[in-house]
């Protein structure tokens, strides 16, 4: 069974940066990089949305809420995705997801909290 660990939130000023980390455990060989794989957000009491996606040849799509200021990447060798984060807002405060994308997701993960302050 695939288990994606999300890691690196925490509370930073408007303005400020963050790295996220995903790390899937439970895929064989290299099975990981045949997937395409995204970041999902979900704020309190909205639907949780898909901000960035990278296929398995290392293309991007961006929501345009977040489109140049978060850069999405890939490591298959070491079956992690990342998600840099500048020039933060505070409606960027979220849970933020990894998972797989176009398919059907794996289980989700805890998710890693991201707070912005104004």
């Amino acid at each position: 069974q695939v288990q994606v660990v999300e890691s690196g939130g925490g509370l930073v000023q408007a303005g400020g940066s963050l790295r996220l980390s995903c790390t899937a455990s439970g895929i064989t060989g290299s099975g990981f990089s045949f997937y395409p794989m995204g970041w999902y957000r979900q704020a309190p009491g909205k639907q949780r949305e898909l901000v960035a996606g990278i296929t398995r040849d290392s293309s991007t799509t961006y929501a345009e809420s977040v489109k140049g200021r978060f850069t999405i990447s890939r490591d298959n060798a070491k079956k992690q995705v990342y998600l840099q984060m500048n020039s933060l807002k505070p409606e960027d405060a979220a849970v933020y997801y990894c998972n797989r994308i176009r398919v059907t997701p794996w289980s989700w993960g805890q998710g890693t909290q991201v707070a912005v302050s104004s």
